[in-house]
């Protein structure tokens, strides 16, 4: 009897979450949509994407000149 090799498929599967929906989860690093929990880890700690990565050309210039305050 002839053996079968295993075939290997690779697919790429994209998808797409609006910057405005998109949560970073700290503790594994995922990206989601759901504003409650990470999709992969089930964790509370994500960081909204938006608030980082939307800001107007003001602001970003704004900070660039920023110096931290040394303690004497």
């Amino acid at each position: 009897m002839r053996e079968k090799k295993s075939e290997i498929r690779t697919s790429e599967t994209r998808h797409f979450i609006p910057l405005a929906r998109a949560y970073l989860c700290q503790d594994c690093d995922s990206v989601g949509s759901n504003a409650m929990q990470c999709p992969a880890c089930a964790s509370g700690v994500l960081l909204g994407l938006a608030s980082v990565f939307d800001r107007k050309e003001e602001d970003v210039k704004s900070n660039l000149f920023l110096v931290p305050t040394l303690a004497a």
